[in-house]
């Protein structure tokens, strides 16, 4: 019987080592697996207005091509609708407010509190070179613009070195793995509108563009649109551009290649607005290793959920801290995405959403600040505001047109997405939906409860210049304010040098 117990425990110590030299062996083969090179292209200022989303008069075939063969998602959304909160959210893969960079232009000499670090600090710590901005784009593709003192190249502890990536506009095989954040800036309003215009082939024709109901039928607006798909088509080229460098290099096949939008499209009811057209984002994910053929997802999406994702395919453990998950593990699951609107250069707003895909709610905590409050840069950038402007106080909106005119907001929007894609009807005003409306807003407390800001520390970057040089243009160059009024760009640039110019010879 001895003789028999010996034996037995000779053969389960043999058993339990034989187990552990296939563990490590299994675990030297999974770190001996070539991790993903990752790439990031974030097209600045728009919607889902490509052609694979269905958007009419617009051709994104280098777009359309990585959804036919990656994955489309249709219910993605930013945390915040201005450029510098939701590139804050992303950065950190934590909601904006919870780490209070959830004000515009914000705490730039403010170190970042050390419970978060940037997730490229977490990349370059598993082995990735980490590189800012293409060589193939416009202006290189090198934004950053978050709200905590960091600088572009460096090395970072969150103390004294605050550098976010390791290099600039490259990528090469002795770069690998490595991760590459590239803007697509040309979406972004700005003076190149035209000349990008200009020079397309085929320009989009005004006369058949289809706008959403809320936009007035007038020819500047139309030609506005039609120049905003000029840009999207622009940049669609430079994606291309990208793809062909990856395939020339021999690097297609172990890159995953991300697309997005940072916020969504410069006009009525987009940036800087809490409806959809503001938070709803294109997100396209291409990774031929893992997908096969072209899918659709329609869970819903934070865009936080995107830089734990990048986390994911690089095998690096999402942190406890995030408030994104990864969306292609098999227990993803998100009910409704948390959206906040605070300070935007001079306004400060304070408004707070959520939308689960099919409903959304909008509570604005300041409804005395109406949607267009004459925002000092936006009077360079928004021909269509200031032609609806005049269209309004003549009478010649219709009830949905005029909604972004009035003298005050809601303080409550309700919207079924699904019935009303355009958020035109409010339910919140209906006694049919009070039950929805107290569910929704309950829900909203609870998240704003859950992403309550980590400091209070408010250092927001001054905007006084901008201001006075609007208010200096209608005062001494009125010829120049009223081609604005008509729904003419004349220019940011131009005017603020001008400005700039003028009260240097009043010293």
């Amino acid at each position: 019987m001895r003789i028999y117990l010996k034996i037995k425990v000779v053969f389960v110590s043999v058993l339990t080592m034989l187990s552990c030299v296939n563990n490590k062996k299994e675990a030297v083969a999974k770190s001996k697996k070539k991790p993903p090179n990752i790439i990031w292209l974030m097209a600045e200022d728009m919607s889902t207005d490509l052609a694979c989303y269905g958007l009419p008069n617009v051709k994104t075939p280098n777009l359309d091509k990585m959804a036919s063969n990656g994955v489309r998602f249709n219910n993605a959304f930013v945390t915040n609708s201005i450029c510098s909160p939701s590139r804050s959210a992303m950065m950190l893969g934590t909601h904006q407010v919870k780490t209070n960079t959830h004000h515009h232009r914000s705490n730039r000499n403010v170190p970042l509190d050390l419970s978060f670090s940037p997730f490229t600090h977490l990349l370059r710590t598993a082995g990735y070179t980490t590189i800012l901005g293409n060589h193939a784009v416009m202006n290189k593709g090198r934004k950053i613009d978050v709200n905590f003192k960091h600088k572009a190249i460096g090395a970072w502890d969150g103390k004294k070195e605050f550098g976010l990536f390791d290099k600039y506009d490259t990528f090469n095989k002795t770069d690998e793995p490595f991760f590459a954040q590239i803007q697509l800036q040309v979406t972004h309003r700005g003076d190149w509108w035209d000349e990008v215009r200009s020079q397309s082939k085929h320009p989009v024709n005004p006369n058949e563009v289809k706008m959403p109901p809320y936009m007035a039928d007038h020819p500047t607006v139309r030609l506005d649109w039609a120049k905003y798909l000029d840009q999207i088509e622009y940049m669609d080229n430079e994606v291309g551009i990208i793809f062909k460098e990856l395939e020339e290099k021999g690097m297609a096949d172990n890159t995953v290649v991300i697309f997005i939008g940072d916020n969504g499209r410069c006009n009525i009811r987009g940036k800087g607005y809490l409806h959809d057209p503001g938070l709803r984002i294109p997100l396209i994910v291409y990774y031929p290793k893992q997908f096969k053929e072209g899918n659709v997802r329609e869970d819903v999406v934070s865009a936080t959920d995107i830089t734990a994702s990048i986390l994911d395919f690089a095998n690096v453990d999402i942190p406890t801290y995030m408030t994104g998950k990864p969306i292609f593990r098999p227990d993803f699951n998100r009910d409704y995405v948390y959206g906040a609107r605070d300070l935007w250069d001079e306004v400060a707003e304070k408004s707070r959403t959520i939308t689960s895909g099919e409903w959304k709610y909008i509570r604005n905590d300041k409804p005395e600040i109406p949607f267009d409050a004459h925002q000092a840069y936006l009077e360079f950038y928004r021909p269509a505001v200031h032609v609806m402007r005049k269209l309004n106080k003549a009478g010649k909106l219709n009830k949905d047109q005029q909604f972004f005119f009035q003298d005050t907001k809601p303080s409550e929007e309700l919207y079924h997405l699904t019935t009303d894609p355009y958020e035109l009807v409010n339910l919140a005003q209906s006694s049919n939906y009070n039950e929805q409306l107290k569910a929704m807003r309950l829900k909203t407390k609870a998240l704003e409860r859950f992403m309550a800001p980590i400091s209070t520390i408010y250092e927001p970057k001054s905007v006084k210049q901008t201001v006075a040089a609007v208010a200096w243009i209608k005062q001494q160059h009125p010829e120049v304010r009223k081609q604005m009024e008509n729904g003419e760009e004349v220019g940011f640039k131009k005017w603020m040098t001008a400005y700039k110019k003028y009260k240097a010879t009043q010293k």
